[in-house]
């Protein structure tokens, strides 16, 4: 049976179809993977992500390139974004060392380190960074813009989304709705 008709089948629900496919394009799947992942492992699980993700979007293949094309397509965009999870795991956890190190330096030298801080260093630093120019060191939001090279249209909605971020971080309008609702029954 040709591709083609592999295809149209299998995206009608035929798995015998699927199965031929599998059975073509499996093999080829992870030698391509091994390739630019350099783990069998890796490469395996993959692989098998790519046929789930492949028997989910199956009716979505327009036929434009062949079918193998298809697959090493959806394998490289799960890989890519494997990665960059990865890479933001790990980011996340260098921070949290450098927290931890900041705080403890901190605490050991009897300074402050208040909840602000610890809210701050869970923002990312494109939000991060504005929040504390303009609310540290009292930059303007052009200003701002022009150091980090943005506009400052973005650099407000940066800094209010953050400190929208910050305030439930810090349950400060459950805070300060509470106060209000103490103050009104008296």
């Amino acid at each position: 049976m040709e591709e083609k008709e592999l295809v149209s089948r299998a995206a009608k629900g035929d798995h015998v179809a699927f199965a031929m496919l599998f059975q073509q394009n499996y093999p080829m799947l992870v030698k391509y993977l091994i390739k630019i992942t350099f783990s069998p492992e890796l490469a395996e699980e993959l692989s098998q992500e790519t046929m789930a993700k492949c028997v989910e979007k199956i009716g979505l293949y327009n036929g434009k390139a062949k079918f193998s094309t298809w697959l090493i397509q959806i394998a490289t965009n799960l890989y890519i974004d494997q990665t960059r999870k990865k890479k933001r795991e790990q980011n996340w956890q260098i921070n949290e060392q450098h927290m931890r190190k900041m705080k403890w330096t901190l605490e050991s030298r009897n300074e402050d380190w208040n909840d602000c801080l610890e809210a701050l260093g869970k923002l990312t630093n494109d939000v991060r960074i504005p929040i504390i120019l303009k609310h540290y060191y009292g930059y303007s939001y052009e200003e701002i813009g022009k150091i980090l090279g943005i506009h400052s249209g973005t650099v407000k909605s940066r800094i209010h989304n953050g400190i929208q971020v910050i305030r439930k971080e810090l349950k400060l309008d459950e805070r300060r709705e509470n106060r209000q609702s103490q103050y009104q029954s008296l």
